[in-house]
């Protein structure tokens, strides 16, 4: 998108683009894949008809950057110099940092949209009775909200087949609402109650025990809160010392602890303390490093690791190269933490998370276009936007460096 972009701005430039990938995949759409709604066909297509004309795809994955030296490595120990970087890499599931982890997902005891969403739907349908839970680990994530779309739409799923009533439903987080913006969140605290669903914040997984259907938590609270939890959970083990307790389940969706790329992470000049990309959240602009930028999942911004997030990153980019590359200094362009969570709540049913870095609840007035007045309320238009109009727009307009 940003390539795009920039060379419809200023078909001059000598652009290159470095993905290993020959694949380019749609997301944002695993949530729906794994409630059985959407193709995974179609969340798939050839990476080579979206490099944009005229410029150059260097199939080999980054390895190292030498900022200093205004240089890229890849894999295959190809040495490229840059005048301008932009990083944009992702990030990777970590399927070691749980212990347990691992062995539950290929073992299929466990399952996860983000790592095989086809797998998730086979197991949804076949869970009649006793505990299913989902959770969040304690690592900043791609899509801050898929782990509760799952949860919803699995228990839409047991309702609508009779099952909801012999299935206890867990939805349990690490963070200590069950989402930030204030209108958002009234609306998801109902649907958590329509559901039945026990909601736990402050908890991350610790372990799993793929052997006897386990998994372990641990609540960052306070003892009241300790309490309040094996009051709630009489058939749980509890660890009084540790703060951690145990609960058997039936179904498990498990959503991995993710971390970026080595290249990144283990590189100290350009990393945070937590191993994403130090950017200026306002302008994008690596704070040592002035001609690198950074965005998307990869990249140190306090908002939600979403496409939307990218699509108002992507042109405060282009703007600040435009603007080096003529003056030698950033334009005035900046960033306010704009992203968007389409919030799916059930079949037929979404709501849509628009919001910035203070949650500030922003929906975009082109909403009315399609007869959407609260993009806070579950709506049906939101959920056809969701399945049928943004797969559209993403890959018709977006990565073809559009403007939506």
């Amino acid at each position: 998108m940003v390539a795009a972009q920039m060379k419809k701005a200023n078909p001059g430039l000598t652009i290159a683009i470095v993905d290993a990938s020959e694949t380019h995949i749609y997301q944002p759409a695993y949530t729906l894949v794994g409630a059985g709604a959407f193709d995974m066909k179609k969340t798939r297509r050839p990476n080579k008809d979206y490099i944009p004309s005229g410029v150059k795809w260097i199939k080999e994955m980054a390895h190292e950057i030498h900022p200093e030296k205004n240089t890229l490595v890849t894999n295959a120990n190809n040495h490229f110099t840059y005048d301008y970087l932009v990083v944009s890499p992702g990030v990777l599931n970590d399927l070691d940092a749980i212990p347990g982890l691992r062995e539950a997902l290929d073992k299929k005891v466990a399952c996860s949209n983000y790592t095989d969403p086809e797998e998730t739907w086979h197991q949804v349908q076949h869970v009649q009775s006793g505990r299913a839970i989902y959770t969040m680990p304690g690592t900043p994530i791609k899509c801050g909200g898929a782990p509760q779309k799952a949860a919803y739409l699995g228990a839409d799923h047991f309702r609508r087949h009779g099952k909801l009533k012999n299935i206890e439903v867990h939805y349990i987080s690490p963070g200590g609402v069950i989402f930030g913006v204030p209108e958002i969140r009234e609306t998801l605290e109902k649907v958590i109650k329509d559901y039945g669903i026990h909601f736990k914040t402050k908890c991350a997984p610790v372990r799993i025990d793929a052997l006897n259907k386990t998994i372990t938590f641990k609540l960052n609270g306070t003892d009241e809160e300790w309490n309040a939890i094996k009051e709630s959970e009489p058939t749980a083990q509890f660890n009084d010392a540790a703060k951690e307790f145990t609960l058997a389940f039936s179904f498990l969706h498990i959503v991995p602890p993710q971390k970026t790329p080595d290249f990144i992470r283990l590189n100290t000049e350009l990393a945070n303390e937590g191993g994403f990309l130090d950017v200026d959240i306002h302008t994008l602009q690596h704070k040592k490093f002035n001609n690198i930028f950074g965005i998307g999942d990869a990249a140190a911004l306090p908002t939600a690791k979403t496409g939307a997030a990218i699509r108002k990153q992507a042109p405060i980019v282009l703007e600040h190269i435009n603007a080096m590359i003529k003056s030698n200094s950033i334009s005035e362009e900046r960033y306010n933490g704009y992203s968007s969570c389409p919030l799916v709540t059930g079949y037929g049913r979404m709501v849509l998370a628009e919001f910035d870095y203070n949650n500030k609840f922003t929906p975009d007035p082109k909403l009315k276009n399609l007869f959407i007045t609260d993009s806070a309320k579950q709506l049906w238009r939101l959920w056809i936007l969701k399945k049928h109009i943004l797969p559209h727009l993403y890959w018709n307009k977006m990565m073809k460096g559009e403007k939506v």
